[in-house]
C-alpha cells in the first residue's frame, strides 16, 4: 500500500506499476521522484531502485 516498499521486475515501467496497483488507469495521475509522468510516457518510463512513485486518483465530490 501507500508508503510501503514495492518490488517490481528490473525492467518495469510506470505502466506496469499502474496496472499492478489499479483496476483501471482512468482518473489516475503518477509522479516519480516528485515529477509528474505524462500518461503518454508511462509505457516508456522505466523504474529504478529507490524511485519514489506516487499514484493518485481523482475523486468526485464536493
Amino acid at each position: 500500500m501507500n508508503g510501503e516498499r514495492h518490488v517490481m521486475a528490473c525492467s518495469a515501467t510506470v505502466a506496469d506499476l499502474v496496472s499492478s496497483w489499479c483496476t483501471s488507469p482512468d482518473g489516475i495521475a503518477v509522479a516519480r521522484n516528485r515529477e509528474v509522468v505524462p500518461r503518454s510516457e508511462w509505457a516508456t518510463t522505466l523504474l529504478s531502485d529507490h524511485d519514489v512513485v506516487e499514484i493518485v486518483t481523482a475523486a468526485a465530490g464536493g
